[in-house]
């Protein structure tokens, strides 16, 4: 039985969309397997999710992973990110990856930004995540414009 209808429109006298993305790259070719199968449970929950407007992926060169979620306001984009698969997947990222970093801002429109907005967002405004293997890539924030396909 499919889940009822959620109206996911942003209405005129809610807050302001808010936008995250991140950018993981995985360390070892042996950690990959578990990795998209993760992401790809939490693309799904993420789709579904409360508040969600919006989900695009990047599988990028070199193993790097690009998301891109636009949620009706930070409360529905912070309940996504505590809930299970999400949740249960984040310290698994601290051996898996050797660079992971995120911004998220708000704006006035409903649309994802494209691949090189966040991109410069990233550099620019974004911040780094705990890794145990960071790259020099990662400590400097800095990155290679994804140049990848669309997932």
């Amino acid at each position: 039985m499919g889940r009822p209808f959620q109206d996911r429109r942003v209405h005129y006298n809610s807050p302001m969309p808010s936008v995250s993305v991140t950018r993981l790259r995985v360390r070892r070719w042996w950690y990959l397997p578990a990795f998209v199968f993760r992401a790809t449970r939490i693309a799904r929950q993420a789709r579904a999710a409360r508040g969600n407007l919006g989900v695009k992926l990047l599988a990028d060169r070199r193993k790097a992973f690009w998301t891109a979620t636009l949620w009706t306001d930070d409360a529905a984009m912070k309940a996504f990110m505590l809930a299970d698969p999400h949740k249960a997947a984040m310290p698994k990222l601290l051996e898996w990856c050797d660079e992971a970093s995120l911004v998220r801002w708000t704006q006035d429109n409903t649309g994802l930004p494209s691949w090189e907005d966040a991109h410069r967002r990233l550099e620019a405004e974004g911040r780094q995540s705990k890794v145990n293997h960071p790259s020099d890539a990662h400590r400097a924030l800095t990155f290679p414009a994804p140049k990848g396909r669309s997932v």
